[in-house]
């Protein structure tokens, strides 16, 4: 009888204990993200490729953060500049057409100006610059990061201003770029952003500047032809400038860069 108990009491704990046993965890489902088509499938393709940053370092302040770190406070009298945009800056090589000049590249291609106001205080206002020339604004139109309006782009351009100002930076503001659709390379680029929004930005861009005391620096007049596209032979997809656009873009952004120096120090510009 007594051990007819033990079995029956052993039966019984074994039974509560295997219903008590937890449910091994079920593998995580990866998620699935689907955006809204732009109607372009390169810029389809390129926003699904951003979805790590947009969500983990949306300003991407990984990029230049040990390269910040290394670079020394500007010396006395020295005249640092930064340079701060998307791929147009990225791709300039400002050592070959600014030699010897304590010029500091800090463009970061696809960018628009939302992505870039996140990273202003580490890229721009830690480094200690006179002087930004800020090039930024063809990937809003364009959608990288999601649909704008040019108000809000505006809204963007003004918060960089404000914020420079209030650190003693001299800012200039950059045209947006023309763009051309003349190789098979530069039709969605072209397609993606609109001249007449281009030049509604641009019109914004200088009365802003005049009614802020802010440098305009204005490619366009040099670099478009008689169709009012960005000549052929500067850009061979239609919107990054190749060695010979940046050959004509180096000497203004020189002159405007002096002109800001000029002022930084107190000389009348206007």
């Amino acid at each position: 009888m007594k051990n007819l108990i033990v079995a029956y009491l052993l039966t019984v704990c074994c039974a509560a204990s295997f219903a008590q046993a937890p449910k091994p965890a079920e593998e995580p489902k990866p998620l699935t993200v689907t955006l809204p088509s732009t109607g372009f499938a390169g810029l389809d393709q390129y926003r699904a490729s951003r979805i790590a940053v947009y969500t983990d370092d949306y300003g991407q302040l990984a990029r230049y953060r040990a390269a910040n770190a290394a670079l020394q406070a500007p010396a006395a009298g020295e005249n640092r500049v930064v340079f701060f945009g998307d791929s147009i800056t990225d791709i300039w090589k400002l050592d070959e057409s600014f030699a010897a000049k304590p010029y500091v590249n800090r463009g970061i291609g696809g960018q628009t100006t939302s992505q870039m106001l996140v990273r202003f205080r580490q890229d721009v206002i830690n480094l200690q610059p006179k002087v930004v020339v800020i090039l930024a604004g063809t990937n809003d139109i364009a959608g990288n990061s999601g649909p704008v309006s040019n108000e809000n782009i505006e809204a963007n351009y003004a918060s960089l201003a404000e914020l420079a100002r209030a650190h003693n930076i001299r800012v200039i503001f950059s045209s947006v770029l023309p763009v051309h659709n003349y190789t098979p390379k530069s039709q969605d680029f072209f397609a993606q952003r609109p001249m007449e929004r281009i030049l509604a930005l641009n019109k914004w861009l200088k009365d802003y500047c005049a009614a802020n005391n802010i440098i305009y620096l204005d490619y366009f007049p040099a670099m478009i032809d008689d169709k009012g596209l960005l000549k052929r032979d500067l850009a061979d997809d239609g919107l990054h400038p190749n060695k010979a656009g940046f050959a004509i873009m180096a000497p203004m952004a020189e002159k405007a860069i002096e002109k800001a120096v000029g002022a930084e120090a107190g000389a009348n510009y206007q």
